[in-house]
């Protein structure tokens, strides 16, 4: 009756694997250069960050934009007006009705070095205008053009579309770090879920090939103990590894299912698409010098960058925070010609030229101490940033200090590892033998697979921790030490930039 159980058992995992894996017998493996490919296009949070860097991108496109030459045409078609109005310097009434039209064409140009416009403004119009004092009717019918060019210049201040650029720029090359960094992060992300999905194919080769010799030695025993030369105690043993080692088979193919799910999400992947992994886990060891990783990530992080962007930053927040209740002026200049006339190739016979000079102050009084206030808080910020920055570089080095301890330990791991996974082999082996001549018990042997299949996985775990801790050691200092290359992942964003 147990035996029957433990058939249909066997029967329905193999059902299970063939529905399974049906899809992912069709699917062409994806090695780790490929999974990094498709998170590339597809992962959502490299997407979301990417977008993010095009939205700076376009910010700062549209504020060099801006700074060019500016055209503009406002037009007033139609414009009737008919009113009673008293004159206040002859104490008359009088009846004024207009009828107009006209247009303003201008070209600004804003000046980036002083933070001024220049602007060449021209307004045509016409106009009819009827007027009625004491039954006196006065009428005139004209055009005119206003031309002339102005200067507006604001004093005493600091330059408010410089720093706006500058900030746009910062804000843009933030971007493009957290891009460079997320792209990082999802590579060490995908690395560590392909192995997983890796280990957890090798885990489940394993307890098949476990299950493989629990079956073989459930043949044995059933043998001798038909043939009256093992306890049927021996038999129920053997049964209970058989059913222990399907149980196992059974539990790592729903793990194996899980890690591919948690997988096929950060690859941006469909949860129904079907995936297989495939990976050649070979070790070379790499000696780094310490002192050597340490100095080329203080000279190439991007987070760095990130803490001297933010001290700039705050120097520029400084300068807004200081021009509070400040004393500043504004100065306009314009000149140029007017003319009207009935006739509209006759409007500059007798031009009258218009100079325009405009000056203005704003003179701060007492503020209660904001000022005094807010740019002390700024200082403070200014401290953090810096304070910010110095602990970014200690966390640096503390983290490739710890990484480099691991790669140093995982070498020794990685042999000894190897050994034991040798001696289990042929522990095994010889084992093996024994139980078939009757000199074990079915709980020995079992113990014996269950050592060998421990360190075969515990192996394989060993070097794909090695791998993984290179792989930190790289994005860590941006260098990569099996090839002996430097790692610059902002060099497309300077293309792009440029």
């Amino acid at each position: 009756m147990i035996i029957k159980r433990l058939i249909n058992r066997f029967l329905w995992m193999v059902a299970f694997l063939t529905a399974v894996c049906g899809g992912v017998l069709s699917q062409e493996p994806i090695t780790i250069e490929k999974a990094l490919d498709i998170a590339e296009e597809n992962n959502p949070m490299l997407r979301r960050t990417k977008l993010n860097l095009e939205r700076f991108q376009l910010n700062l496109v549209a504020q060099r934009a801006s700074l060019k030459s500016q055209f503009s045409l406002n037009l007033n078609p139609l414009n009737y007006s008919k009113t009673r109005r008293f004159d206040n310097r002859l104490s008359q009434w009088y009846t004024n009705e207009t009828f107009n039209t006209g247009g303003t064409f201008q070209v600004a140009q804003p000046i980036l070095l002083t933070d001024g416009v220049i602007s060449l403004i021209n307004t045509l119009g016409w106009q009819d205008n009827n007027s009625i004092v004491e039954g006196l009717e006065n009428k005139n019918k004209a055009f005119s053009n206003d031309l002339y060019l102005q200067l507006t210049q604001p004093l005493f201040t600091y330059n408010r579309r410089k720093m706006e650029l500058q900030e746009i720029e910062f804000d843009y090359e933030n971007a493009g770090i957290s891009y460079a960094l997320q792209r990082l992060n999802t590579e060490r992300s995908i690395t560590n879920q392909f192995y997983a999905v890796y280990m957890a194919q090798s885990n489940l080769d394993i307890s098949k090939e476990e299950l493989g010799n629990a079956e073989q030695s459930y043949e044995i025993i059933k043998n001798k103990v038909e043939a009256d030369l093992s306890a049927k105690e021996e038999l129920y043993q053997a049964e209970v590894n058989l059913a222990t080692a399907q149980s196992t088979v059974e539990e790592r193919v729903v793990s194996l299912e899980n890690t591919k799910d948690e997988l096929k999400q950060s690859l941006g992947m469909s949860l129904n698409d079907p995936i297989e992994v495939i990976a050649t886990v070979h070790v070379d060891p790499v000696f780094v010098n310490l002192e050597e990783a340490i100095n080329k990530a203080l000279a190439s992080r991007m987070e760095l960058r990130q803490r001297e962007i933010d001290i700039e930053l705050a120097e520029l927040q400084m300068i807004q925070t200081r021009s509070m209740n400040e004393f500043r002026g504004d100065v306009s200049l314009s000149i140029g010609i007017i003319g009207d006339h009935e006739r509209f190739g006759n409007i500059y016979d007798n031009p009258t030229q218009n100079p325009r000079v405009a000056i203005s102050f704003t003179v701060p009084i007492f503020d209660w101490g904001e000022k005094k206030a807010r740019v002390q808080a700024q200082k403070t910020a200014q401290t953090i940033a810096k304070l910010d920055q110095e602990d970014e570089k200690i966390d640096i080095e503390l983290n490739i200090r710890q990484v480099w301890r691991r790669l140093e330990n995982l070498r020794t791991q990685i042999d000894i590892a190897e050994k034991r996974v040798r001696n289990a082999q042929l522990t095994y082996d010889l084992n093996l033998t024994r139980y078939r001549e009757g000199d074990l018990t079915g709980m020995e042997i079992s113990q014996f697979q269950t050592q060998l299949s421990n360190n075969k996985i515990s192996y394989s775990q060993t070097l794909i921790n090695y791998k993984i801790e290179l792989l930190n050691l790289k994005i860590l200092s941006l260098y990569d030490f099996e090839k002996d290359v430097p790692i610059v992942p902002v060099r497309e964003l300077k293309t792009n930039n440029e």
